[in-house]
């Protein structure tokens, strides 16, 4: 069969499953528009999306439950505008996401977007962070913050993921969750969720394995949340959010040359089999949140949080390079202890009779970390703990200054202006000295003071448009600070690294059909964006497995960003996300590879972003009935591998298809939904490892892959 007639016909098989739902059963409840008409939180003063003068986007739970199996956040961003969100098939490294550009370098977890899950960070103060711990199972939305607005967030704010939970349910129910998808990737979640009287809770834990699309990338995760929330009084509630993250085996495939990616895409890098690369995390996290209400004009809200993380990595690096005393080693084993807390107030009154409200606040978050080097063989036996080769006491410390000020200068006029004032700090003290490796220890400060501006003006009640202005500061990670600049594979802080500064121009237009309106159902946004930025951090060397990073002058990034939401008619709507993004190096410079030094010319384009990501959903929802179906195209332009452009993925265009289907069994709710991705089998390049030493650039995504889940919720009435 023909692939596009498969894909016909299996669109045709996943509706026709659904044909046997009876129409008096519960029918399945449509998403909310692109711009709902609800409050969101992004820019530190809950507004409604449409009067928002920030590029923001909302996915609601319904669409994170519908996206896949429910373990990776990459599943529920396709549909989101200037953010790409890469699957690497690897859990051990976490997603590739990046916000217009900013991320897109990082070789493992995610820097320069920051994480937050309950208004709690999940984001470091160096600016690293780890979307694995985010509990999908429970989402209520998801807010993408993008532009100069994120700023407020301070450092290495290129973009804000905030994810927020359900709070428990006015009727106590218990929920049962079951996912899976090829390559025996599983998911189970049990949930409880209920209230009584002034306490509400919500109480999760789900466990996911899966033996991986390649050789050698099996892995497990067992995740744990809670939620309990308090009223209190009348004007105090208090919200206390807890987490713990189990990933005892997380094996690790590396990457592949383009030759082999060819050959056998489904095949283990060099070397992961010999040193068994790997990682294991446990990672716990407790917040609490109080919003307290003075009066009808002042609210305060106060936040503290405290965490642990343990992450332990075995890397396939020769040890045939550990020779020198002041080599690290094969082995990483990092032990951090983080915490921080935010205090914020916000008063509404008027200003020469002008509606006014402001904000401001202070936080403050740190960072222990224990870094631990060790070789990676013990005698001819690879891929075990061997020799300590580096001990160092590492800290980051970020204190913020924040306030923000909001004035209607005219019904019609909406002025904004906002600044952070930040202060970051790194400190290590080296507790290995031995003959032929000497005290490494340093310090490192940085410091920002970001400023913010935006005007609103409505144009009609269903029309607005506004421009925005603000600088960010991006400082480097304690990873990329990590291995000395002399020769990149020795241990001792890169000291000269320097902060990279950005100025951020955006212009935007919104539109959302009034309520009623005889018109269809429409509604869009649209921005354009312009990003400057100095002292941009690039590789300086790449070898023996180890990277250091330098200053490179400066970059330039623009684009296009468009998102739309059309009820082409009463059971059928379309939903598009569009960007067009150009971001090149604006100075020449140079890098050291394992093959030697490279020149990389003014205008290259920066890596690990595509130019182009379209994706369009078509979703049909027959009148009176409890299941509905979604088609799904995506494009994702070339991604290019390396500084030089010499490398690059290609272009992807995929289909998948989807139904849902709701249901009443006995005194259960049954919530079913199956889907196939990548219909046509078509091979394609899931992500990239940036500049990666030895040319194994590529990170493939599976072929054709489908997926069921079925959902049984009961009352207890």
């Amino acid at each position: 069969m023909r692939p596009t007639a498969w894909a016909a016909a299996t669109c045709m098989g996943l509706c026709a499953l659904t044909l046997s739902a009876r129409a008096d059963e519960p029918a399945a409840t449509a998403p909310d528009t692109l711009l709902p008409d609800v409050a969101v939180t992004a820019t530190r003063q809950p507004q409604k999306v449409l009067t928002t003068p920030a590029a923001i986007s909302v996915v609601n739970a319904a669409q994170v439950r519908d996206a896949g199996v429910g373990i990776n956040l990459s599943e529920s961003l396709g549909g989101v505008a200037g953010v790409t969100a890469l699957n690497r098939q690897n859990l051990a490294q976490d997603l590739q996401i990046s916000s217009r550009g900013f991320g897109a370098r990082s070789t493992f977890g995610v820097r320069g977007v920051r994480l937050y899950e309950d208004g709690i960070p999940l984001t470091m103060p160096d600016g690293q962070g780890q979307s694995s711990t985010f509990d999908l199972s429970e989402v209520q939305r998801i807010e993408v913050l993008r532009g100069p607005a994120s700023a407020l967030y301070g450092n290495a704010s290129g973009g804000v993921i905030s994810v927020f939970t359900r709070d428990g349910t006015e009727v106590p129910e218990f929920s049962v969750r079951r996912s899976m998808s090829r390559d025996n990737t599983q998911k189970t979640t049990v949930g409880a969720s209920g209230r009584k009287g002034d306490v509400a809770y919500v109480l999760d834990a789900s466990q996911a394995s899966t033996d991986g699309y390649r050789d050698h990338s099996k892995a497990t995760r067992e995740l744990w949340h809670g939620k309990l929330g308090w009223q209190a009084t009348a004007a105090t509630r208090l919200t206390l959010v807890g987490s713990y993250v189990s990933m005892p085996l997380v094996e690790d495939p590396l990457g592949l040359d383009p030759q082999q990616w060819k050959a056998n895409p489904s095949q283990a890098g060099s070397n992961a089999l010999a040193y068994n690369a790997r990682k294991s995390i446990d990672h716990s996290q407790l917040g609490l949140v109080m919003d307290h209400r003075v009066d009808d004009a002042n609210q305060l809200r106060a936040m503290v949080y405290k965490g642990q993380r343990a992450a332990t990595q075995w890397q396939a690096i020769a040890n045939t390079a550990q020779g020198s005393a002041a080599n690290p080693g094969g082995v990483i084993d990092l032990n951090r202890d983080f915490g921080g807390g935010d205090v914020r107030h916000t008063h509404q009154s008027t200003l020469a009779g002008l509606p006014w409200q402001w904000t401001w606040g202070a936080s403050i978050d740190t960072l222990r970390e224990q870094r631990r080097g060790y070789q990676n063989f013990v005698g001819s036996q690879l891929g075990v703990t061997g020799a300590l080769r580096r001990d160092e006491l590492n800290r980051a410390t970020s204190r913020d200054l924040y306030a923000l000020t909001q004035l209607d200068v005219h019904p019609d006029w909406r002025l904004s202006l906002g600044m952070r004032q930040s202060q970051v700090a790194f400190r290590s003290a080296d507790q290995y000295i031995v003959t032929g490796n000497g005290d490494d220890s340093g310090r490192m400060d940085f410091a920002g003071r970001n400023p913010t501006a935006s005007l609103m003006w409505r144009l009609q009640p269903s029309w607005q448009t506004y421009v925005s202005l603000g600088r960010s500061l991006e400082t480097p990670t304690l990873n990329e600070v990590a291995y000395n600049a002399t020769t990149g594979t020795t241990t001792g802080w890169n000291l000269g690294l320097q902060a990279s500064r950005a100025i951020h121009r955006e212009w935007g237009l919104k539109y959302s059909s009034e309520p009623g309106n005889a018109r269809p159902d429409y509604s869009a946004q649209a921005a354009l964006f312009d990003v400057a930025a100095s002292q941009e951090i690039a590789v300086l060397k790449n070898q023996s497995g180890r990277t250091t990073y330098q200053n490179v002058g400066h970059t330039r990034r623009r684009g296009v960003e468009l998102e739309q939401h059309w009820q082409l008619a009463r059971t059928v709507a379309l939903d598009t996300a569009a960007t067009w993004t150009t971001a090149h190096y604006q100075d020449p410079f140079t890098s050291t590879t394992t093959t030697g030094t490279q020149a990389v010319q003014a205008g290259a384009n920066l890596p690990g972003l595509p130019q182009r990501q379209v994706q369009a959903d078509l979703v049909w929802r027959p009148a009176a009935m409890p299941w509905h179906a979604g088609l799904t195209w995506r494009h994702a332009g070339r991604i290019y591998a390396n500084d030089i452009n010499t490398v690059w993925a290609p272009a992807s265009r995929t289909w998948s298809a989807r139904t849902v289907y709701s249901t009443l069994v006995g005194e259960w709710r049954m919530d079913a939904m199956a889907r196939i991705d990548n219909l046509l089998n078509e091979r394609t390049v899931g992500s990239v490892i940036v500049n990666e030493a030895n040319g194994r650039y590529y990170e493939p995504a599976p072929g054709r892959s489908a997926t069921v889940a079925v959902n049984f919720t009961h009352a207890f009435d």
